[in-house]
């Protein structure tokens, strides 16, 4: 009785790692395999009917052969994915054609491919890539953006750099699309995205999804010293020239807009603590909130009411010669009234 039962739990475990494991070589196919559609349809097909048979096998007591057949198959498959590498060299789309990189000389940085574009719509823009120079011992703020476009849990992180001339600088941690292609979290599993990063201008990186794409933006004063403002605004170049020495997947679990951000400020605060809400990005600000990361004095609820900038971003289009920086932190927790001005 007992070998039949552990007889049959081995069977059922075998069963169920041959199901995901063919699951993911089906996705693995599909979003990977070059050449038209039937053969993107019809190979995850006749891998699905494999793992199948290897399953139908193991049940019907051929055991080895089943498992032998399957192991080498996958085992081929894992082979042809590791071939599968990044590139610098496709056809992007506008937004993400240029890779920034810096240069730091004493205490100022100067940016290359920093992007300004003017948004009228998600497909119509006036596309500008400039070189700006900013003076590290001005730099006085670091806000967290999150903007929202499906629920409360999943949000996509940027983090924009104040410096005391009024200028701000946002950094995001972006999927590299190429011309044509639009996001997939799904696909974000299977090398189907380089990773970006983008510094832009906020009237830019922020506007467009306020404005243009009707997404919902929170911004957050984050509590750091100027030491380590400086550093995680220098660990952000780090990032840029290692992209652009060599190119990276993204992934929507493991290096993702949060992700990343938590990786870069891990160098500055080591001891940071990993949390579920680094994954389900929405919940970001009370992760921040609850390592004391955010403006203190208030309380959550607070910070996210007086955080909530959409509005405030959407009627700068009705305002000519408005400064988007300044409007949009009006009544901001941990901005000095004067400077919001």
């Amino acid at each position: 009785m007992i070998r039949t039962l552990l007889r049959v739990t081995g069977r059922l475990a075998v069963s169920l790692a041959v199901l995901l494991t063919s699951l993911w070589a089906c996705l693995a196919l599909w979003y990977q395999l070059p050449g038209p559609a039937p053969v993107k349809i019809g190979a995850p097909v006749l891998w699905a009917a494999f793992g199948l048979a290897a399953i139908a096998l193991l049940w019907r007591g051929r055991a080895a052969r089943a498992l032998l057949s399957y192991a080498v198959g996958f085992a081929m498959l894992l082979g042809w994915w590791g071939t599968i590498l990044p590139s610098q060299d496709r056809v992007w789309a506008d937004d993400v054609a240029r890779q920034v990189t810096g240069k730091v000389e004493g205490s100022v940085v100067t940016m290359n491919n920093v992007r300004n574009f003017d948004w009228r719509s998600d497909t119509d823009h006036t596309a500008r890539w400039e070189t700006r120079r900013y003076d590290l011992d001005r730099l006085k703020s670091v806000d967290v953006a999150l903007s929202y476009w499906t629920g409360p849990a999943i949000a996509h992180t940027l983090v924009s750099f104040g410096f005391d001339d009024g200028q701000f600088l946002t950094f995001s941690i972006e999927i590299r699309k190429e011309r044509g292609e639009s996001f997939s979290s799904i696909g974000g599993f299977f090398k189907q995205f380089e990773t970006s990063l983008i510094a832009a201008d906020e009237h830019d990186i922020l506007r467009v999804r306020t404005n243009v794409r009707g997404e919902d933006v929170y911004l957050y004063r984050v509590h750091l010293p100027q030491p380590e403002m400086r550093s995680l605004f220098l660990a952000y170049l780090d990032e840029g020239a290692a992209l652009a020495r060599a190119p990276s997947f993204y992934n929507t679990l493991t290096a993702n807009c949060t992700t990343i951000v938590y990786a870069l400020a891990k160098r500055i605060v080591p001891g940071l603590p990993m949390d579920y809400r680094l994954l389900a990005s929405g919940y970001l600000p009370d992760y921040l909130y609850d390592v004391g990361g955010l403006t203190p004095g208030y309380s959550m609820e607070a910070l996210r009411a007086a955080g909530r900038i959409t509005e405030r971003a959407i009627a700068t289009d009705k305002t000519p010669g408005a400064d988007f920086s300044q409007a949009i932190r009006q009544g901001l927790p941990g901005v000095d009234a004067k400077a919001a001005q």
